[in-house]
């Protein structure tokens, strides 16, 4: 039987292009996202659900965007109506860097932990256990482009997530994976990946899953 992953995320997860304008929304096809990758690369033993947002916060309602953005309040029907799942894949905290939040580095991450604890103590893995869990920190962000004002303030703090990040998966027995330790993103709009970098980062998740005690 073929084992399910599912990745939660935002927009990088969905598969965003780099955006030009405010209201280029244009999406990579499966052949680039980095889910998709990752998935054609682990081969017919696991079967993909692609669960990305775009504008998906750790666990804040967003005054702009909609209170429908606010990962923790989706996750427990997502993870229930697929169920069982074998592992989660998590990749957030990119749109809590939004200058409208106004939230420092820690904070982040203890919205992040928020979704790690309801992963790890769940019921959705195989034999109504917990699934397994990789946290994938986001890369550090750029204020560039169209987005730069969106995103003031970004680039200090998006650099300090990762050893926090990498804290939250040790505390709850989680895989963690810096995605900023082989891509970057568009200098674009200094937020969503390339299609050559989605690339990249679902064969590097896949090496990481394929070492994973499953």
């Amino acid at each position: 039987m073929a084992r399910t992953v599912l990745v939660y995320g935002d927009s990088n997860s969905h598969g965003t292009a780099p955006m030009p304008t405010l209201l280029d929304m244009r999406r990579f096809g499966p052949e680039d996202r980095w889910p998709c990758v990752m998935a054609a690369r682990l081969g017919p033993g696991w079967r993909l659900i692609e669960e990305a947002l775009p504008g998906r916060t750790t666990v804040h309602p967003d005054p702009i965007s909609g209170v429908h953005k606010n990962g923790l309040a989706v996750l427990p029907a997502v993870l229930e109506s697929h169920a069982p799942i074998d592992l989660v894949i998590l990749m957030l905290g990119t749109n809590d860097l939004k200058a409208r939040f106004a939230l420092p580095p820690v904070e982040i991450a203890v919205g992040v932990e928020q979704l790690v604890r309801h992963v790890r103590q769940g019921f959705t893995g195989p034999g109504g256990g917990a699934p397994a869990l990789l946290l994938v920190c986001p890369p550090a962000v750029v204020e560039a482009g169209c987005l730069a004002e969106v995103f003031a303030g970004a680039g200090p703090k998006s650099r300090r997530l990762a050893p926090l990040y990498a804290e939250v998966a040790a505390r709850w027995g989680a895989a963690f994976f810096d995605a900023g330790t082989v891509i970057g993103p568009s200098p674009v709009d200094g937020v969503h990946f390339e299609a050559e970098d989605h690339r990249r980062l679902g064969a590097a998740i896949a090496e990481v899953v394929s070492g994973m005690t499953i």
